[in-house]
């Protein structure tokens, strides 16, 4: 009998030892087949240190808003409305990123590191190249460009410091999130979520000192905010370039591959083009939508920018294990192994809804504590709250659409997801927002609302069309 009831515990004890064995490799980072091999294992290495490194990005934001919350309504506002102009960056980069990740992680599972790296390096190039054009413009433009998009004289008095920095010094989110595809894509996400670390001490560290002008440095109000920002994510790039021209157990040095290959060029210009367009279609939208919460006052915008802030904070990490089944997707098609494919994506789809499911419980309960983290302004808190609480319903389908969604991207087809969105944001949401702010007398919460029904609407489409398996087939 004693032999019998002591097998269970031991399967328990070596079941446990493995599971911490993996976490510790996970963080640590190691060469792994992932086209081989348990897939719960290979989720587990991939989504951990993806996981840490979206929550680690997110703590920008998280911080920014700590601080600035503590400036006023028009300083938080000045914040939000920066991050709506940011958004064409943030499509570019994402969209880049995305392709960039398909790219490298199909010639991985290929088992060609050299082509692997050569797609890396013309990642890098076009990166920068784009960074000067969007950067310097946007910089000069900063004060008018927040006049456009809705702000009062007090707003451009208080934030064209802040914007300016923020968009002149956009290259650096931009080659943030296009060197972290390259290490993504080859699956050496441990390296990304390191020198994540070094740029958010960094920003932590600075904020409170520039902000407030602790010690020795000047008070710069919510400028500071941004310099802080700047300077820990341009350190976190110069940090990345180091890595890449050293190179990794997975890719060779990407510095001798420093010089134009037109054929790996135009077929990563061809995959970003929708990629791009796909995420600006999101991201443009998001500009619309804040002009559209910004007609009921600035409570509304800095009650918007806050809620949006504590969600993608959370949300974020999802992302994460978004990520890792997208380059779980790209390498198994490169190995010719779809079905594994398919599989880590439904796996990785269960996991985070039993995760923002949870969450989303939580926010609906405890809105109003959580927002009072953040600010504590009594004109703006219910507005968060609300805001928050109505996201909140959302976060099931969220969590099924972006994962869904990845694979795709994942998969190197750009084009599904990029109609998906357009019909989710222009077709659905932005009209949705319209009618329910102004005829139908709903306020900012119009708005609020607009936002779950599309993505759930997205998500819905998003598991239909994966399960069609077109994806499978898609050549880059």
């Amino acid at each position: 009998m004693s032999t019998f009831e002591s097998t269970p515990s031991l399967e328990a004890a070596a079941s446990q030892a493995s599971l911490w064995t993996s976490v510790r490799e996970a963080l640590r980072g190691s060469h792994q087949d992932y086209t081989t091999g348990d897939l719960n294992r290979s989720i587990l290495l991939l989504a951990i240190p993806m996981v840490l490194e979206m929550v680690l990005e997110s703590l920008f934001a998280v911080v920014d808003t700590a601080w600035v919350g503590r400036l006023g309504a028009n300083a938080v506002a000045t914040v939000g409305l920066t991050e709506a102009m940011l958004a064409l960056v943030f499509s570019i980069g994402l969209g880049l990123a995305m392709s960039t990740t398909a790219m490298v992680a199909r010639r991985i599972g290929e088992k060609d590191p050299e082509d692997a790296s050569i797609a890396g390096m013309q990642a890098v190039i076009l990166g920068l190249i784009i960074s000067l054009a969007l950067g310097i413009p946007a910089g000069i433009l900063a004060p008018r460009l927040l006049a456009w998009m809705g702000a009062t004289a007090e707003i451009v008095a208080t934030g064209s410091g802040y914007a300016r920095i923020a968009l002149g010094g956009c290259g650096a989110i931009l080659m943030l999130f296009l060197n972290n595809a390259i290490f993504r894509g080859a699956g050496d996400a441990a390296i990304a979520m390191r020198l994540l670390w070094v740029s958010n001490i960094i920003n932590l560290v600075l904020d409170p000192c520039l902000i407030f002008g602790l010690g020795p440095f000047p008070r710069m109000g919510v400028t500071g905010a941004a310099l802080a920002t700047l300077t820990g994510r341009s350190i976190g790039v110069l940090y990345q370039f180091w890595r890449l021209a050293r190179g990794t157990e997975r890719l060779p040095a990407l510095a001798k591959h420093l010089r134009l290959n037109l054929g790996v060029m135009l077929r990563l210009l061809r995959v970003s083009a929708t990629g791009i367009l796909q995420f600006a279609i999101g991201h443009v939208s998001w500009i619309f939508l804040v002009q559209i919460v910004a007609a009921f006052g600035a409570a509304s915008v800095a009650g918007y920018t806050v809620a949006i802030r504590i969600v993608m904070f959370f949300i974020l990490p999802s992302w994460g294990l978004s990520n890792a089944a997208a380059t779980l997707v790209g390498q198994n098609l490169g190995a010719k192994r779809p079905e594994r494919a398919g599989q880590a994506v439904w796996r990785t789809a269960f996991y985070n809804m039993l995760f923002l499911g949870t969450l989303g419980v939580f926010f609906v309960v405890f809105a109003t504590p959580v927002v009072r983290l953040f600010l504590s302004d009594p004109a703006v808190v219910p507005i968060a709250a609300t805001a928050l609480r109505t996201f909140a319903c959302g976060n099931v389908g969220y969590a099924y659409g972006m994962v869904m969604l990845q694979a795709f991207n994942g998969a190197g087809d750009t084009v599904t997801p990029t109609i998906v969105n357009f019909f989710g944001f222009w077709v659905l949401e932005l009209p949705l927002a319209w009618l329910l702010a102004r005829p139908v007398g709903m306020h900012a919460q119009g708005a609020f609302l607009s936002i779950v029904i599309a993505e759930c609407a997205m998500a819905a489409a998003g598991i239909v069309l994966f399960r069609r398996g077109r994806w499978m087939r898609q050549k880059i």
